[in-house]
């Protein structure tokens, strides 16, 4: 038995928060999410996020939290 390969290919997404997405290249973007300047197979765009999106928190609670260290 042969397994479906998933030929759709795909961008990378990113929202206000600094947060990553996948998203298929044939779709608009949904609300709130741009292009983050990446296409390719689901492979590359998800090695891309985990090189790019090292810290995982949402960018306001990184400002609040580099405030206070102020």
């Amino acid at each position: 038995m042969s397994e479906i390969q998933d030929q759709t290919a795909y961008k990378v997404v990113v929202n206000g928060e600094g947060q990553y997405s996948i998203w298929p290249v044939h779709r608009e973007n949904a609300l709130g999410w741009k292009d983050a300047g990446t296409q390719g197979s689901k492979e590359e765009c998800l090695a891309y996020i985990k090189n790019v999106w090292t810290d995982l928190r949402p960018l306001s609670l990184r400002r609040r939290m580099a405030e206070k260290k102020l």
